[in-house]
C-alpha cells in the first residue's frame, strides 16, 4: 500500500487510497513555522488491524524529520503510538 501526502501549506493528510476512495488518513495542521498538529487518524474497516495507522504515524515523523519539524500529537492513537515508540522522541513537540 502506498501512502500519499497532501498539503495546501496551512493544512495536509497522508492517506491510502483505492480507486479514489480513501481508506486510511491521518490529517494535520500546520501551526507556527516547524510545528504539525495531528488532528485524527481514521482507517477503514476493511484495513483494520494490518498496522495501517501505525504506517500513516510514522510517515508523518519521516516527513518531519526531512524538513526540521516538530509534532504536537493530539490524536489519540497518534498521541498513544509516540507513547509506545521513544524512536519517535526526537520529533516531538515540547513545550518550552
Amino acid at each position: 500500500m502506498d501512502i500519499k501526502h497532501e498539503s495546501d501549506g496551512s493544512r495536509g493528510a497522508f492517506f491510502i487510497e483505492d480507486d479514489g476512495q480513501r481508506l486510511a488518513e491521518m490529517t494535520y495542521v500546520s501551526s507556527g513555522i516547524s510545528l504539525l498538529v495531528i488532528e485524527h487518524t481514521i482507517v477503514s474497516p476493511a484495513l483494520k488491524g494490518r498496522g495501517v495507522g501505525k504506517q500513516l504515524v510514522a510517515a508523518g515523523v519521516e516527513y518531519a524529520r526531512r524538513n526540521g519539524l516538530t509534532i504536537l500529537p493530539l490524536c489519540s492513537f497518534a498521541r498513544a503510538e509516540f507513547d509506545k515508540s521513544p524512536a519517535y522522541a526526537d520529533v516531538l513537540y515540547r513545550q518550552p
